[in-house]
């Protein structure tokens, strides 16, 4: 199992254990993360399971992050959109994200 750790819009940590394969998005929802939407499934069809990945994990695991072309057409729907701002259902957990740490924005798209 790998570690997520999400901070909520208060500053709220929460520790989920994810299996390899699955999506950041999909361990938000399974331990019912506060402001991990996800309105669409994971079908990258909307905004709302929007993150702020950590910047250290940003430059760990650069070649893992990279944003497709559909997930940044979806960002323009998100809110207060970052360099770092990713959607969390298309970020597929791996080992070597283990500690991995998102923050949830004030307001999903």
């Amino acid at each position: 199992m790998v570690k997520i750790i999400f901070i909520d819009p208060q500053e709220v940590r929460h520790e989920v254990e994810a299996e390899e394969g699955m999506t950041v998005m999909e361990a938000a929802v399974q331990h019912m993360v506060p402001g991990i939407d996800a309105d669409c499934g994971g079908a990258c069809a909307c905004a709302t399971c929007h993150v702020y990945v950590a910047p250290e994990w940003a430059e760990k695991i650069a070649g893992i992050l990279e944003r497709s072309e559909t997930e940044e057409d979806m960002l323009d729907f998100a809110f207060d959109v970052r360099e770092n701002s990713r959607l969390s259902c298309q970020i597929k957990v791996e080992a070597a994200m283990d500690g991995l740490t998102v923050r949830v924005p004030e307001q999903q798209g």
